[in-house]
């Protein structure tokens, strides 16, 4: 599992990159890890998802 810091950098990473669209690409990811029976896969890109949801604000919701 990833730290809570790797998880924020990723996440800021994927943002800096992608713009909002990264958030979507994360979903994409979990599922496609539940998909090939990575349940914490799965589990790590949810948190980066979430991680991005934090970072871009309530103004964005």
């Amino acid at each position: 599992m990833m730290s809570e810091v790797q998880v924020h950098t990723v996440a800021r990473q994927m943002l800096e990159r992608h713009g909002f669209a990264a958030i979507a690409k994360a979903a994409e990811q979990a599922q496609a890890c539940e998909g090939r029976g990575e349940a914490d896969e799965a589990k790590e890109w949810r948190h980066i998802a979430d991680a991005m949801k934090i970072i871009r604000g309530p103004a964005h919701s």
